[in-house]
């Protein structure tokens, strides 16, 4: 996915980043990027509070999709994928569901003839289990939502 790809190349990172690394890079960008620094003119200032954003937006999507945090959450991801899918959403290759237990989940990079597979099954809950849940990256939009 060209979003993922690109906040992995703003911060200079590859896949396998831990969250240290990651925490460790996000607070070099925003001491370089930070706003007070740029007092000089409102359009440098301007400009430094977008990239400012985008760093920051970058660094919360790079810890959600970090191996340590779905390493950290498996347990509870479990769960929620035993339970019955709610509603589903495709869009640029990112399957959206969500469960009935109320949680929410991004699968990136999914084949449009995977998504369509998904749909036409006799049973999404089981194709989804076993062809989606563990096949593509993941994570979570229901703490985005919960604490937006």
């Amino acid at each position: 996915m060209k979003k993922i790809i690109d906040y992995r190349k703003l911060f200079g990172v590859t896949e396998t980043a831990d969250l240290q690394e990651l925490k460790t890079v996000y607070r070099g960008l925003m001491k370089n990027w930070h706003p007070d620094k740029f007092q000089d003119s409102e359009e440098s200032k301007t400009a430094a509070e977008e990239k400012s954003k985008e760093i920051i937006e970058a660094y919360h999507f790079l810890v959600s999709i970090a191996p340590e945090t779905r390493e950290r959450t498996s347990a509870e991801y479990a769960l929620t994928t035993a339970s019955a899918i709610n509603d589903f959403q495709y869009k640029s290759q990112t399957l959206t569901i969500s469960f009935l237990d109320g949680n929410e989940y991004e699968y990136f990079d999914v084949p449009k003839n995977i998504y369509v597979k998904f749909i036409n099954a006799d049973s999404p809950g089981r194709f989804f289990r076993r062809h989606i849940s563990n096949s593509y990256l993941y994570r979570s939009t229901s703490r985005l939502t919960a604490t937006a």
